[in-house]
């Protein structure tokens, strides 16, 4: 391997959805090159138009022969072990001494396993996935939670840092993933929790945009409340590009580890009952934004403010 290539690694990215496109550019805009691969037909070239060193690819095992380090961003553990071990996978491009870096929500076991079988090839596997959702992958201000070696996390983080504002080591592989679970877990019972608030006051006679604007000032207060409501509520488009299925996928891995660990999670377990009701209700494709609306619907109130 050349100085250049160690001191600026070769970067390849499958997975170009809402997080992944924007993620991939602020890389070859540093002046990475990269390669880039996405399931969609004409979705890399699409990402790959208007960025100098960015070039498409037909598979992940293009990708992997042209990269020294693969991000992956995509939907769970499975659809990860799928892109590296399944035809024209990662695994049959990584040369030894590469890594992958998979910033994807992903099952911790399944984690662990894709880990322990690469390495088995002399490849490096890193856990990274994030919070922050569309607007901090575009803003560049992303939190990665990653499980990693520190010798791993040292080569990867500068390409973190260009993707984000925070990075937290939780431990070895896998520690990123029960980590982004768990901060979903958490935002989905604050989400039930703050519309049915809303939904409350709302009947009782308060504005709803007024609640908002105390609960930013106050204790009650939330990622979800200051980026949420006013945003994707009370204008009523709720149109957050994060699937509920999604959200509600993060809350069964949370739950699974809990069982796992012989851990009750009876207030966690409850919330996820009520979150399959409304992904049940709303249908395939909904926004995580429509669990209010399953809300509203449930309690025949509007949070609507007259403003």
């Amino acid at each position: 391997m050349s100085e250049k290539t160690f001191s600026r690694p070769r970067v390849g990215f499958v997975g170009l959805g809402v997080m992944g496109a924007p993620m991939s550019s602020h890389l070859s805009r540093a002046g990475h090159s990269v390669w880039l691969h996405d399931a969609q037909p004409g979705r890399a070239a699409q990402v790959a138009e208007g960025l100098d060193g960015a070039t498409a690819c037909q598979s992940p095992h293009e990708v992997a022969a042209h990269s020294d380090i693969v991000i992956t961003m995509l939907p769970n553990g499975r659809v990860v072990r799928d892109v590296v071990f399944g035809e024209a996978g990662l695994a049959y491009g990584l040369a030894s001494g590469t890594l992958l870096l998979d910033t994807s929500s992903a099952e911790p076991w399944l984690t662990r396993e894709t880990a322990a079988r690469l390495k088995e090839q002399g490849v490096s596997m890193v856990d990274a996935p994030v919070s922050g959702a569309e607007q901090g992958a575009i803003a560049a201000e992303l939190v990665f939670m990653v499980g990693a070696s520190d010798a791993d996390l040292g080569r990867v983080r500068p390409l973190l840092e260009l993707m984000g504002k925070h990075v937290f080591h939780l431990g070895d592989v896998g520690s990123g993933h029960t980590m982004k679970c768990l901060n979903n877990l958490i935002t989905a019972i604050t989400l039930s929790a703050t519309a049915e608030g809303l939904a409350i006051g709302t009947r009782a006679g308060l504005d709803p945009a007024a609640m908002t604007d105390v609960l930013n000032a106050s204790t009650g207060g939330s990622w979800i409340s200051r980026t949420h409501i006013h945003q994707r509520v009370l204008n009523r488009k709720f149109d957050d590009p994060f699937k509920l299925e999604l959200m509600l996928k993060d809350m069964d891995i949370a739950l699974d580890l809990a069982n796992e660990l012989g851990v009750p999670a009876v207030i966690s377990g409850t919330g996820h009952q009520l979150w399959q009701a409304a992904a049940l209700d709303q249908g395939p494709g909904a926004s995580v934004s429509r669990l209010v609306s399953w809300v509203e619907k449930t309690m025949q109130t509007e949070i609507r403010s007259p403003r």
